[in-house]
């Protein structure tokens, strides 16, 4: 009986030893923080925000690096058939994550499937903003000249499948209204083109629009939050404008590939969440026009499903597809 005790407690030990090895070892190189996108857009600065903070948290490089294309296909692949040691990290966003596998019929991975949800970092609200040559002052006046010249004003996306993307698709769908959409790899070049006006308006990211918002280099016509937001209190939600239903931020998230060890997403969590209460971290991200916010892992798995949920619909019933 004496050895049974001794033999489960033994047992009892070294599970409670090796347990968390995988998070005590962690990371044992430079961990790299995959981007789907160009530098420079909101998804970008999030990763390079949090970049430094994780170096200090455990010791090592948290590396960014950006793969844009295919609608953030190229990366979400990469880091899906990584191996799921927690040293090749998604920093995606709506797009990347839940629709792009939709869009582009295909499927090299699928979220709820291939990836562990970590932790989103950030929430960005979007601004419908024109070049300040377009003769419009609101969300109104825009609409009427559109239809005044039906298939001829052009509207910019970061990428198929970005919630900017199906954000206009929604107004297209209550609207009737029709104008040439032209998709871009990234927030960045979208927004280079509309200050040099190769096309009318776009909805952009507070992270990367409000700087030129402020210097009079784009026009805001209205938000996409459900009310108001901070940055720019005086510009209305579309809401206000009538527009029902038209709300929709990005999130930036952070994903590992699935089978990665739970004590690694639950130390990963655990940095990503301390980082955000600092002061200093949460004022980057508020200065570049995003509310920076964790979840539980549980918690941000249950917020994609509704995410995709709710856009998928938005996807078919558009009949969004990039062949």
């Amino acid at each position: 009986m004496k050895k049974i005790l001794i033999l489960a407690v033994t047992f009892a030990v070294c599970w409670t030893i090796s347990f968390p090895v995988n998070a005590q070892t962690y990371p044992k190189k430079p961990v790299m923080l995959v981007v789907p996108y160009p530098p420079g857009g909101n998804v970008d600065t999030g990763a390079r925000i949090i970049a430094e903070p994780l170096r200090k948290i455990f010791g090592k490089p948290f590396v960014v690096e950006n793969k844009a294309g295919a609608g953030g296909m190229i990366a979400g692949e990469y880091v899906a058939k990584s191996a799921p040691d927690g040293h090749t990290l998604f920093v995606g966003a709506n797009g990347p994550i839940l629709h792009s596998p939709l869009i582009y019929g295909r499927s090299p991975y699928e979220w709820s499937r291939d990836f562990a949800p970590i932790s989103p970092i950030a929430f960005t609200p979007m601004a419908l903003v024109c070049h300040p040559s377009v003769p419009v002052k609101t969300t109104k006046e825009l609409f009427e000249l559109i239809n005044k010249k039906p298939g001829e004003m052009k509207y910019a996306t970061p990428g198929a499948g970005t919630t900017n993307d199906l954000l206009g698709a929604l107004l297209v769908m209550s609207t009737g209204a029709k104008w040439i959409t032209v998709h871009y790899k990234g927030n960045a070049p979208a927004l280079n083109d509309l200050l040099g006006h190769q096309v009318d308006f776009s909805f952009e990211q507070i992270t990367t629009g409000l700087p030129h918002i402020k210097a009079g280099k784009i026009r805001a016509l209205a938000v996409t939050a459900d009310k108001r937001i901070p940055w720019l209190p005086d510009v209305p939600t579309l809401e206000e404008q009538g527009f029902k239903g038209a709300v929709g931020v990005t999130f930036t998230g952070v994903l590992a590939p699935v089978k990665t060890p739970a004590d690694i997403i639950s130390r990963l969590n655990e940095a990503l969440a301390t980082i955000i209460k600092e002061k200093e971290i949460y004022d980057k991200f508020f200065a570049v026009g995003a509310e920076a916010r964790t979840m539980s892992p549980e918690d941000f798995r249950k917020y994609l499903a509704a995410e995709h949920t709710r856009w998928s619909k938005v996807i078919k019933e558009a009949n969004i597809k990039v062949q």
